[in-house]
């Protein structure tokens, strides 16, 4: 196991932290196939709802794949894109906590998490064409599918480099923050998701990936909205609504 990917769980809430900051927190084939290994553990967890992604104490966020990797051709691209299928099917909700610049394919991994909350300051490129690599096909489509076409075009065909507010413009970040307030603001984020009816955070979160992805299955669509209406979590929002309070939902 390595200590360059750590995995801390506290109450309902997972962290994973890269822990590589004297070099960015670039990630070698074995942390890609640790991180998955995390994933692995929090998606058989089911009191686990919420995952939150964190660059730990580096400067940057991930500088992406290792340069000593890139050598590695189709087994690094196959590590990195097991690990991004992964993260993208997890059940739950994922904060990418962006505490710095992110490059390469880390960005692929914080475009899969549901939400990305980023610091002033921070930059964000995907250089493959410098290095003579044409991107995976499945992260070009991702690009396309959360940044749409004309940014992917600026992002691997130039290697245009965004900053700041930009980031937000793209729609790359929900929003951004002083560098020292960002595990606030992930904190208030997690807080508040945890606050939901889980089966119904749940339930959306597969179903509007379905929509995006255009493979949406209808049926099982129908069962996770019939499941909610017939669950005590939904009694229990009816009946703290009605007496005024805080829900208090157990994820049935």
């Amino acid at each position: 196991m390595t200590d360059t990917v750590l995995l801390h769980v506290e109450g309902a809430r997972a962290t994973i932290t890269l822990n590589r900051p004297e070099r960015h927190n670039a990630l070698e084939k074995a942390d890609l196939e640790q991180f998955a290994a995390h994933l692995a553990t929090i998606a058989a967890e089911p009191s686990i709802r919420l995952l939150v992604l964190s660059g730990g104490t580096a400067k940057s966020f991930c500088s992406g794949v290792s340069i000593n990797d890139l050598a590695g051709g189709t087994q690094r691209e196959g590590a990195l894109e097991a690990l991004v299928n992964a993260l993208e099917a997890l059940p739950i909700p994922v904060v990418a906590a962006l505490n710095g610049g992110i490059f390469g394919g880390a960005v692929e991994i914080a475009l899969v998490a549901d939400f990305r909350i980023g610091v002033e300051g921070m930059k964000m490129f995907v250089p493959p064409a410098r290095l003579g690599i044409h991107y995976p096909v499945l992260g070009l489509t991702r690009l396309i599918e959360r940044l749409g076409l004309n940014v992917a075009k600026r992002l691997v065909l130039s290697v245009e480099e965004f900053a700041g507010p930009q980031l937000v413009e793209i729609g790359f970040l929900d929003r951004i923050v002083p560098r020292e307030e960002l595990a606030g603001a992930v904190d208030a984020l997690a807080d508040r998701i945890l606050g939901l009816a889980p089966l119904a955070v749940q339930g959306m979160k597969k179903t509007l990936n379905g929509i995006a992805r255009g493979d949406l299955d209808a049926g099982a669509a129908a069962a996770r909205i019939a499941a909610c209406w017939a669950s005590e979590d939904h009694q229990e929002g009816l009946k703290a609504f009605a007496e005024k309070r805080k829900a208090v939902f157990q994820g049935r």
